[in-house]
């Protein structure tokens, strides 16, 4: 018998309301960071230099989140959901002085990598506490309130970046992170429990396996600078060679990154993972909007960059109408939430190339956010259904699975992202003529993803809702 949905006010409401929010604070501070920096980076690399050296920011950010995301179940079966927070954050917190003190570009490297790993940590712990923290009834919504912290932060994090950018300061956006992140600490300190509540006894993380996906990313990442469209072909071959091959060993691993029944075919896991992986390839289309927008169309850069915001937004609110639905209307959803992504990115692939401003671009809005509303229509009724089908014992590598897989997907996918508008013509022809082009090859290809997520989503919508 399904249980019964808790609701809004339940999860929102005295003491599970300030978990709610130690909880959200956590992803949010994560995630406002990634926008935040994006705004700032060019003015420090104006003051510091490496500009050869851009793109690792990201790459080693997302690198070490992988690897603080995947070790999130020995943390907190070691140490208790309190302690496994307060470290994230004292990791994340010292790593943002890092880069706000840093003289070179090196050394800002080494920040954003302390950063990442702390940052990893706080999106793997945030998702799994949420099971710890909180009654069965209240997992679906307490998973539509994290999760809509990423579109909390596309709207805070440019805001905070370009405040400190337009001035000229960029090191005090790196500053303004610490008190959010003390505020966030004194609430776990207040409200969340020292032990947790069930999960079983994490094994040792794998550590081999982690490192090897760390590998993939990095060359995936490095990949897709090259202007050589042979070195991205070749760099994305080795990486998803060496990603089967880990995928391989962790099948039949006593240390595993994936919990059992992950990689049987059919199977809801499999299924549930698999959809998670290519919807968030495909919504990694995002970070060339801004850029697309300015020589086509030629819309100012704030403009450009909060068009972007809508994919967000659009995952928020159908994160909120999807969510605590009856499993006949979740199915529904899983099975069309797919295809209405892929559908807006198909739209946007024959809209984007074509005219120059004017209606055009306010008629963007309707593919832009269709695209995340497709995504949010599935992704709490995902998440809920990966914890019940976790294994007994197993609850903590399932949803710690959750956040490493979508750092690795969106890691690819950004990769891919690169590839595909290289080729298109993003800078040979370049200009208008190569953004147009570029544009029509990203969006039409890029919407295979959710709908190859739409066909896979059948063992998902069997499983238990």
């Amino acid at each position: 018998m399904t249980q019964k949905q808790g609701g809004w006010s339940e999860l929102l409401s005295g003491r599970n309301g300030l978990r709610s929010l130690a909880l959200a604070g956590g992803v949010a501070l994560h995630a406002i960071n990634v926008y935040m920096v994006t705004t700032i980076l060019p003015s420090a690399v104006r003051d510091i230099g490496g500009l050869s050296y851009y793109a690792w920011n990201m790459t080693l950010f997302v690198a070490a989140s992988i690897f603080g995301s995947a070790v999130t179940p020995r943390l907190l079966s070691g140490m208790g959901p309190r302690q496994a927070l307060l470290w994230a954050i004292a990791i994340f917190s010292a790593g943002s002085m890092a880069c706000a003190l840093a003289p070179s570009m090196s050394w800002m490297l080494a920040g954003r990598s302390v950063q990442g790993l702390g940052g990893g940590l706080l999106l793997g712990l945030s998702y799994s506490c949420v099971r710890l923290l909180f009654e069965e009834r209240l997992w679906s919504r307490a998973m539509v309130l994290v999760s809509s912290m990423w579109g909390v932060a596309t709207l805070a994090g440019p805001a905070i970046g370009g405040i400190f950018a337009q001035t000229g300061y960029w090191r005090g956006a790196f500053w303004a992170m610490l008190p959010f992140a003390a505020g966030l600490a004194a609430l776990v300190i207040s409200q969340v429990s020292a032990k947790q509540r069930g999960g079983g006894r994490a094994a040792p993380a794998p550590f081999g396996k982690i490192a090897v996906l760390v590998l993939t990313v990095l060359l995936v990442s490095v990949g897709s600078l090259s202007p050589l469209w042979q070195w991205n072909l070749l760099s994305i071959v080795v990486g998803v060679a060496l990603t089967i091959a880990v995928a391989r060993a962790d099948k039949h691993a006593k240390r595993r990154l994936l919990p059992e029944g992950s990689y049987e075919r059919g199977s809801a896991l499999a299924s549930l993972y698999a959809c998670i992986a290519l919807l968030s390839i495909g919504v990694c289309t995002e970070i060339y909007i801004p850029y697309f927008l300015q020589p086509i169309h030629e819309q100012s850069p704030l403009r450009a960059g909060y068009w972007m915001v809508l994919m967000s937004a659009g995952w928020t609110t159908g994160s909120f109408i999807s969510s605590g639905r009856r499993k006949p209307l979740a199915d529904a959803l899983m099975l069309w939430g797919p295809w209405l992504s892929a559908l807006g990115l198909a739209v946007l692939g024959l809209m984007m190339p074509r005219g120059s401003g004017g209606s055009i671009v306010w008629a963007m809005i309707a593919p832009l956010f269709l695209v995340g509303v497709g995504i949010g229509f599935c992704w709490p009724n995902m998440l809920t259904r990966i914890f019940k089908a976790a294994p007994k014992g197993q609850e903590n590598i399932s949803s710690a699975a959750i956040t490493t897989l979508q750092l690795y997907a969106i890691a690819l996918g950004s990769s891919l992202a690169g590839l595909v508008a290289n080729l298109g013509g993003l800078a040979d022809p370049g200009g208008e003529q190569g953004a147009r082009q570029a544009a029509y090859a990203l969006f039409l290809i890029f919407a295979l993803a959710p709908a190859g997520a739409g066909l896979m989503s059948k063992g998902g919508r069997r499983a238990e809702g």
